[in-house]
């Protein structure tokens, strides 16, 4: 098999066949004016299929909540203005023969890093924090955390209604989800909240049902998850294998297909002081406890981290590092995700496909402010 084979390779999860392995990670873009999705949006996403990418994971778009979103410019996900306009995205994006679903999102009560606008309602979270010891916005009652759950529900749906492929839900860095997660922002006493990770992780569960039971059985779900949130980047959900099979598996249980998970290099080990340097990645460790299907991430063909692209750095062109082929071929995990050089070219996963490695360019921070 030649060296990259394997990542053009065919890929089934719960009857959804991707062409290849890579997957375009959700990346904030808050350009969708009065946030409706336009006709700049499907075109962007639409370029990404023709260029290559097996799985469009959209920015995230925010379900039907008061205050979901932390910037103006991020797109809902519901309301018949936006939901026709995603629909024009679905239909452009399978036009080029790609795949898509949205990220469904709730931000809680984080900031927005480009802005200081505020939502006119209060912001929302597990215990009123956004982040340990720090106080913004309310604590949800269960009333919110029931409308919350069936908002997600409603949002997912819609996806399948429109004719998306998936749907991911933002469990991830900070957001809402993940501050239900994070034992520094979930104080609860109720049957959302808990001294461990697997009690917190009720209220994802709970999510992850409904919007099972909206889709049916035979539509995946992806859940994306990290251990570093915007607040803290050295936060840790789970500290051993035993508390990522406590915190992951229940997810699984309740209907994930495919659980994204984010870190900072995708061929960093997770746990090198149990199998050293070279050993399994988030990815890889969350497939082995859990058998879902596992979608990899972090720097993927850049010199430089995502971090840097916060304080406004671009990040030079390398090659496919990582022995990322290898890593796929031996089953760590299934799909790769890319972000920051999908901005900065459309094509380039036609390029590694061709070998064209000589036109492989970088990702320049200035490309953040169109939407190409």
């Amino acid at each position: 098999m030649m060296s990259n084979e394997i990542l053009f390779s065919p890929f089934t999860v719960n009857g959804l066949t991707l062409p290849n392995r890579f997957v375009m990670a959700p990346m904030t873009r808050a350009m969708a004016q009065d946030g409706i999705p336009a006709a700049k949006q499907a075109e962007y996403y639409r370029r990404r299929a023709a260029g290559g990418v097996g799985l469009i994971l959209t920015e995230g778009t925010v379900i039907d909540r008061p205050a979901s979103r932390n910037d103006p410019g991020i797109p809902f996900f519901h309301g018949s203005a936006a939901l026709a306009g995603w629909e024009n995205v679905a239909q452009a994006v399978h036009a080029a023969g790609g795949r898509i679903g949205p990220q469904l999102w709730h931000t809680g009560s984080t900031r927005s890093m480009g802005t200081n606008w505020v939502p006119e309602s209060p912001v929302e979270s597990p215990s009123g924090l956004v982040g340990p010891n720090d106080p913004r916005g309310i604590a949800m009652t269960e009333e919110n955390i029931a409308d919350t759950v069936a908002a997600f529900a409603s949002a997912a749906a819609s996806a399948r209604k429109l004719g998306f492929d998936l749907v991911e839900l933002h469990g991830a860095h900070g957001y809402l989800i993940d501050q239900f997660f994070w034992q520094g922002t979930n104080l609860r006493h109720d049957a959302f909240g808990g001294a461990t990770i697997a009690e917190r992780s009720r209220f994802a569960a709970s999510a992850i049902r409904a919007v099972r039971q909206a889709v049916g059985p035979a539509f995946p779900i992806a859940l994306r998850v990290s251990q570093w949130k915007q607040q803290d980047y050295a936060a840790r959900n789970a500290c051993s294998p035993d508390e990522m099979t406590a915190w992951l598996l229940p997810l699984v249980e309740a209907g994930v297909d495919i659980l994204h998970c984010s870190q900072r290099r995708f061929w960093e080990p997770e746990f090198p002081e149990l199998d050293g340097e070279q050993g399994l990645n988030f990815a890889g460790w969350a497939k082995k406890l859990t058998g879902a299907a596992t979608i990899s991430v972090g720097s993927v063909g850049l010199s430089d981290d995502f971090f840097s692209a916060f304080g406004g750095q671009g990040s030079h062109a390398t090659t496919l590092q990582g022995n990322l082929a290898a890593r796929i071929e031996q089953g760590e995990f299934d799909l790769i995700a890319i972000g920051r050089v999908l901005i900065s070219d459309a094509d380039w996963v036609n390029k590694v496909r061709d070998e064209r490695t000589q036109e492989l360019a970088g990702f320049k921070a200035t490309d953040l402010a169109t939407l190409d």
